[in-house]
């Protein structure tokens, strides 16, 4: 289990990113922190609980604009 510690202004989306790595695991997030589910603008030093979240790769057959590359 890894936790988080929030820095003032943190919020859900952007913890997702920098602790899972997308925002898309935003309701994994707050899915596992139940207490803080009202929170919307963190103030510094909450600890959350980060989830293990599975990841799907993205299929090399797409486009590149829908893998997220550029050109």
């Amino acid at each position: 289990m890894k936790l988080y510690h929030t820095i003032q202004g943190d919020i859900w989306d952007l913890i997702a990113f920098k602790a899972l790595g997308s925002e898309e695991h935003m309701a994994a997030l707050i899915e596992a922190n139940p207490a803080h589910r009202e929170t919307v603008i963190f103030s510094a030093g909450v600890q959350l609980t980060i989830p293990d979240v599975v990841t799907v790769d993205t299929p090399d057959t797409l486009p590149p604009w829908k893998r997220g590359e550029s050109g």
